[in-house]
């Protein structure tokens, strides 16, 4: 199977037991990132959390200084005068008890939800629809906000959440395999220092345990964490 020869070919080029530098992990999951497509760089890091206590939950927001590479769909729940604030920041779906009974009947073709605050009485009625999605508006997310404009344009930029799941590991996307060198080494930048800054309180010991980067269809390499840490 050609992609399991590709995969072969791309694992020979990394050595398993070696921490690499932010550059040169980026330079070699570049150059493994060979599919038909433009490939996801992603970024995986477990961290020394147990997300299940309330004192050890990562969560975040971070806006990438280069963008994702990827358009993101934005739904805004708002009225009036904020919702054409939103609409004229490039909101794919702007609405409120019409656009609930679009998400309740299935329509959820969009990667981000907004809403401002006076909205939250029917957002909250969709809290099972959009919370295991991990869409629901979060002020601490700056996604319930009055400044609706802003947030769109966060969104479209390339700004991403992180969380950590159960097992205290996050992944997110960095980039895509087509941008350069310096590009995806400042998102991984951004994002790692973004969530050593979210160390929560019960967090003991080591943090950062390990950090890994790989491309959507290549293998992952071992970062050493200090190098991807801005200073």
């Amino acid at each position: 199977m050609a992609q399991g020869k590709r995969y072969k070919t791309a694992s020979a080029t990394v050595d398993r037991d070696k921490m690499y530098p932010l550059d040169e992990a980026v330079k070699i999951v570049k150059a493994n990132a060979k599919a038909k497509f433009d490939e996801t760089i992603e970024v995986a890091m477990n961290l020394g959390i147990d997300p299940r206590h309330a004192d050890q939950a990562v969560r975040g927001m971070i806006e990438l200084p280069n963008g994702t590479g990827k358009s993101v769909r934005v739904a805004v729940f708002a009225r009036g005068p904020k919702a054409d604030e939103a609409k004229a920041a490039g909101a794919d779906l702007v609405g409120a008890e019409d656009l609930a009974e679009k998400i309740n009947g299935g329509e959820m073709a969009f990667e981000r939800c907004i809403a401002t605050p006076d909205m939250m009485g029917i957002v909250g009625r969709l809290g099972k629809v959009l919370g295991p999605r991990g869409l629901m508006p979060n002020p601490k997310l700056g996604t319930v906000t009055q400044d609706v404009a802003a947030a769109v344009k966060a969104a479209k930029a390339g700004s991403i959440e992180f969380r950590a799941e159960k097992a205290g590991i996050i992944h997110a996307g960095v980039g895509k395999a087509s941008f350069s060198e310096e590009a995806i080494t400042a998102n991984v930048k951004a994002l790692v220092s973004a969530i050593n800054r979210a160390k929560p309180s019960g967090a003991k010991g080591t943090f950062i345990k390990k950090v890994s980067l790989s491309s959507t269809m290549g293998p992952g390499i071992k970062l050493d964490p200090a190098t991807a840490l801005t200073s």
